[in-house]
């Protein structure tokens, strides 16, 4: 980054920065055709790839629904940070009860946030309830501060994300995102990343293109699919210092089809045996053995580009274009 950016803007140049969930569209304005005629990506950066080079975090690997995770005996035994005793209550008072009930997964999402989530990141982990209109995000967040208000927790606070004004056919209450969390809808973003607030109750917003490394843990209580499953569970996917993974309870979804989901995004072609470092070596050879550039050539490029940035001067760029130059003459007269 501080080479690119130490030779500033160039009027010849156009940078193109692409999605990691492409549509269709991008693939046929952007995409080259393969043998079929179908337009396919011209370079691949897979998901996968991003995971195993520590981009990103892959949010699949601590994915489960709520079917699994309260009615395995093994979730507890794996969750050191879980009190066994209220664990186990909280599991057969959920399975008594109807999964849909909002007060119930309410206590669910919060003993699960305080007795697990809360300590990750150095104690900085945060959380998205992702629900399925905003309607649901308005109950939710009136919950949610009743449930934290009964049990006298003062070590979290929750924040909700809808658009426009929602009217509750219940009380005939009128809410909006502003007047519930008592600032305006442009301070949200900061206001959560202030330790000030741990849960985020959204609704379509912040679903896609919110980025918030401290995110560890997503309740979802909406049918995701496709793209919008990938993205959705995608913000949780952002690495920051001190973040080892990442936690899904679904309480709507099946993991066959939130795998399916990632499937276009995450896979790539499969290797066979590790890759070999001597490639390396074999292409410079075969560069080589172009005669287009010589070795005198790579030494004096090397010495401007490479320069330390406060001895960086705008002329360089001149010497860098001087120096390519005949070597592009003579790739032309090939």
């Amino acid at each position: 980054n501080e080479i690119m950016e130490s030779h500033g803007t160039q009027k010849n140049m156009s940078f193109f920065a692409f999605t990691a969930t492409p549509k269709h569209k991008t693939l046929e304005i952007f995409g080259e055709k393969d043998a079929e005629g179908n337009p396919a990506p011209f370079h691949l950066y897979s998901m996968r790839q991003a995971i195993e080079e520590g981009f990103i975090l892959d949010v699949l690997k601590n994915y489960v629904t709520y079917k699994t995770y309260f009615r395995l005996q093994k979730a507890i035994d794996d969750d050191p940070e879980v009190d066994k005793s209220k664990a186990k209550r909280a599991m057969a008072q959920f399975i008594s009860l109807h999964p849909h009930h909002l007060r119930q997964k309410t206590e669910i999402m919060v003993e699960h946030f305080r007795n697990y989530t809360r300590e990750k990141i150095g104690g900085k982990a945060k959380a998205m309830v992702v629900t399925r209109s905003r309607l649901h995000a308005v109950r939710y967040k009136r919950e949610f501060d009743k449930y934290i208000s009964e049990k006298n927790y003062h070590d979290m606070k929750a924040l909700v994300a809808f658009s426009g004004t929602v009217i509750d056919p219940k009380n005939d209450g009128e809410y909006t995102e502003a007047n519930m969390n008592g600032f305006g809808e442009s301070e949200l973003v900061d206001k959560f990343d202030t330790d000030e607030y741990q849960v985020l109750l959204v609704a379509e917003k912040y679903q896609t293109g919110f980025d918030q490394p401290l995110l560890h843990t997503m309740y979802v209580d909406k049918k995701l699919k496709g793209l919008q499953a990938v993205q959705t569970l995608s913000r949780l996917n952002r690495s920051c210092g001190g973040k080892e993974d990442t936690f899904v309870l679904d309480f709507e979804n099946e993991v066959t089809d939130i795998q399916d989901a990632f499937k276009p995004y995450y896979q790539v072609t499969e290797i066979d045996q590790p890759t070999d470092p001597n490639q390396v070596y074999v292409l410079k050879s075969q560069l080589d053995d172009y005669q287009y550039y010589y070795a005198q050539d790579i030494e004096a490029f090397s010495k401007v580009f490479f320069k330390p940035f406060h001895k960086q001067k705008p002329s360089d760029q001149g010497k860098l274009n001087a120096i390519l130059d005949p070597i592009i003459e003579r790739f032309k007269k090939e």
